[in-house]
């Protein structure tokens, strides 16, 4: 059972623009909100009465009225992919898009807001901008100013000596920390992971493809218990490929990431979305409108662009699902000590923005500290408190992770031929593709998606690489 905190008043709030529209009190809860399952309900964890700092159309709220009997593309999805082909096609063709999305905001799982205690979070997870391609970080200049940042994460482990604090991905510092391994160069990495790690040239399942990586130690201490949290099977029911690509690093860099481009947009991710689409007199939006519920009452158009779940589009072919993994976040407000001399990171709760548990002693996966970003609000800033969110990976959800075995693969090789037959339609995106993308390799896969709808062919794609998937 894990128990989470929810506020004793939860007030009625106008969800277009994150303001209350009224403080009417609803019915006071229990202090503690009890879940076996995770909950029926995913933000159960979560303060949302309050989400500010974005703006928005009134018109994206009158649903399906006020509407052209047709337009050139119907968008499904109002994410990066769904934005980016509004955006493109009419900057570049002068094509007019109607946007529609179930939920009540722009941006899918990039949005993020100003919450009561004035620091801006994601609902859905912390995102962090990376990139190695120009192409991607020109053209997301466009849209916003940008802030270098690059991102760090740390763990939280014991080995046995009680609680330290290591760089992750594991690096020198590490297995100096933990394993006292005294190593200080790269030779010295190599050679201490080589005396650990097993030679296996076909590893039958990611256990296996772990310990040809990293050795028992670190499988044990880093990666065996959080691959169990993460996708609840333990790394010997997965693929090798699941944890075949497990960074373990020879040299001191501590950063997560190692590309060129490496930055927060300076006034959130929402906004960028607003600049791409909001002044456009060629893109019309509307939320809160289910695509397949109102599919027979949308105007006529030229092409659909569906950016969901492609197993969800096929629903009535009685074809299985396609398995995800989501997650739900769960969130507490501290007022941590600020006395230099009592805290080494005073003001906050944890060192980091990021602090994964990658042990079985706690249920969640990380924590994260939003008042480490630095494009936060002044007042984020300066605030005697913080926020922090708890991360639970669950099987039910928001599809985040796509589950990667044999039987899914097949499963979503059935749903692209139907879709590569299926007349009128463009499937574009993570979910369409049952791929897990990092934000610029979503821009990217959307820009050049485009390019071919654009060309009436297929072009010659860059290759993405894998995801960063869960971190």
């Amino acid at each position: 059972t894990i128990v989470a905190p929810v506020p004793e008043d939860i007030r009625l709030q106008d969800r277009r623009c994150g303001g209350p529209i009224c403080c009417v009190a609803q019915p006071r809860l229990s202090h503690t909100f009890l879940m076996t399952t995770l909950g029926t309900d995913e933000w159960a964890g979560m303060d949302m009465s309050v989400r500010r700092g974005n703006d928005h159309d009134p018109s994206w709220f009158s649903g399906l009225t006020n509407l052209e009997d047709h337009y050139d593309m119907i968008i499904v999805g109002a994410g990066i992919s769904g934005c980016v082909f509004a955006e493109r096609g009419s900057k570049e063709l002068g094509l007019r898009s109607l946007i529609i999305d179930k939920r009540d905001h722009i941006g899918g799982n990039c949005y993020d807001f100003i919450n009561k205690h004035g620091f801006r979070v994601s609902q859905y997870g912390v995102h962090l901008f990376h990139t190695k391609f120009d192409r991607v970080w020109k053209y997301v200049n466009e849209f916003s100013e940008w802030m270098a940042y690059e991102h760090r994460v740390k763990g939280k482990v014991d080995v046995g000596e009680g609680y330290k604090i290591v760089p992750i991905p594991p690096s020198q510092e590490t297995v100096n920390t933990l394993f006292h391994a005294n190593v200080h160069t790269e030779t010295e990495m190599e050679a201490w992971l080589n005396e650990r790690r097993s030679v296996n040239e076909n590893p039958a399942n990611g256990e296996e493809s772990a310990l040809t990586r990293a050795g028992k130690e670190l499988y044990d201490a880093i990666f065996k218990h959080y691959t169990k949290k993460q996708w609840d099977k333990w790394p010997e029911e997965l693929d090798a490929s699941v944890l075949a690509r497990i960074p373990v690093r020879t040299n001191t860099d501590d950063r997560y990431f190692s590309d060129p481009h490496q930055a927060l947009p300076k006034h959130g991710y929402t906004k960028i979305f607003e600049n791409m689409i909001m002044s456009d007199p060629n893109i019309t939006v509307r939320l809160n409108v289910d695509f397949f519920k109102e599919r027979g009452n949308l105007p006529k158009c030229g092409l659909t662009v569906f950016t969901g779940p492609i197993d969800a589009y096929y629903a009535s072919q009685g074809l299985p699902k396609l398995e995800y993994r989501s997650l739900r976040f769960f969130e507490e407000y501290h007022e941590p000590e600020t006395d230099t001399t009592k805290s080494d990171h005073p003001g906050f709760y944890q060192p980091c923005l990021q602090l994964n548990y990658p042990g079985p002693e706690v249920e969640y996966t990380r924590i994260v500290e939003y008042k480490h970003k630095p494009n936060q609000p002044a007042e984020a800033k300066a605030s005697k408190g913080t926020v922090i969110f708890k991360e639970y990976s669950c099987d039910h959800g928001e599809p985040y992770y796509p589950v990667p075995n044999p039987a899914n693969r097949e499963l979503f090789e059935k749903y692209q031929k139907l879709a590569s037959d299926e007349p009128g339609v463009c499937f574009v995106g993570r979910l369409a593709s049952y791929k897990y993308f990092n934000m610029d390799q979503a821009f990217l896969n959307a820009l050049e998606t485009f390019d071919e709808v654009k060309g009436k062919g297929v072009l010659t794609r860059t290759e993405l690489g894998e995801g960063d998937g869960p971190k």
